[in-house]
């Protein structure tokens, strides 16, 4: 049976993809919400649907709907990280489900009252953890399940962003959580659910544009590295035109998923609607991670800690 959506944040980068998985997955848009009106692109999906450029105006046509009968079952939430939480409760106000981009939210404190809110109305957060997905991924967990070895792992994720990024909300900490949940809390979930959860965290540089540390998992000791400056990008790779790189070695061994990204949203859509979904549980740790990291004081790295880039 065809479900009924809303959709907050239908302008942003990331809109398209759930678009996208609401009409692959045999849905329906019926309304969305964005400040911004450049948002020509759900004419591609569902033109039919409701938009709304004020969040009261939108929540009244949600009320309006529920009251006919007409109610939404999920609402979707791709808006800056801060509105997460509310919109969540929007949801739940409509008695609808949540499915949140990441971060769910941007505290563990947060998570601890949406569980609470879950418990109360007998509704459920759903959230986009797309890599646990990645055909991949699941692969080389269950090898590394099998395994006894502690490896070391070193994470490098270089993603050159323009002027713009720092004119906008995501430089902005208590809006977006800051660089390590920007760009890093796909990773460290993906990480945390290969080798388990973070024991000992450290932070060895902050600025404006990179961060590094160190994450002893329970099975694994990781060396992280995350920048949006283009200069971190090999030569090589800037010289053709790149301006992300990507890497991870698990015991010395690269992983390689660059492919099979397309579908991924709709894998998670799939599986949220037969109710087997990512929840606060499964989103936890990278929560908890992310906000330590977010708080720390920078420590001189031991020699066996430190990654590569901070060598140069």
């Amino acid at each position: 049976m065809s479900k009924r959506f809303a959709l907050t944040g239908l302008a942003g980068y990331i809109a398209p993809r759930h678009l996208k998985a609401i009409r692959e997955t045999g849905n329906t848009l019926v309304a969305a919400l964005d400040i911004s009106d450049s948002v020509g692109i759900v004419d591609s999906f569902f033109p039919e649907a409701e938009f709304f450029t004020e969040p009261e105006l939108f929540e009244a046509f949600l009320e309006a709907e529920r009251l006919a009968g007409r109610g939404i079952d999920y609402l979707t939430i791709c808006t800056p990280n801060h509105l997460h939480a509310p919109h969540i409760r929007m949801a739940f106000r409509q008695e609808a489900d949540a499915l949140c981009e990441k971060p769910i939210v941007l505290t563990m404190q947060d998570v601890h009252t949406l569980r609470e809110l879950e418990a109360r109305t007998g509704r459920r957060v759903w959230t986009v953890l797309q890599l646990r997905v990645h055909p991949a991924l699941v692969a080389l967990r269950e090898r590394w399940a099998a395994c006894s070895d502690e490896p070391d792992v070193v994470l490098t994720y270089i993603t050159g962003r323009g002027k713009w990024y720092h004119r906008s909300w995501k430089v902005q900490e208590a809006l977006s959580g800051g660089l390590a949940t920007n760009i890093g809390v796909h990773f460290f979930d993906m990480l945390s659910w290969f080798f388990g959860p973070a024991q000992h965290m450290e932070v060895h540089l902050r600025t404006a544009t990179r961060m590094a540390g160190f994450l002893q998992l329970e099975r694994a000791r990781v060396r992280w590295f995350l920048s949006i400056d283009i200069d971190d990008v090999p030569d090589k790779l800037r010289a053709q035109g790149q301006r992300t790189y990507r890497s991870i070695t698990i015991g010395g061994e690269e992983v390689e998923f660059s492919g099979g990204f397309t579908d991924l949203h709709t894998e998670v859509y799939r599986r949220t609607l037969a109710g087997q979904g990512f929840g606060l549980d499964d989103a936890a740790e990278a929560i908890r991670i992310t906000e330590h990291l977010r708080h720390a004081e920078p420590v001189v790295p031991q020699p066996e800690t430190r990654h590569p880039f901070l060598e140069a």
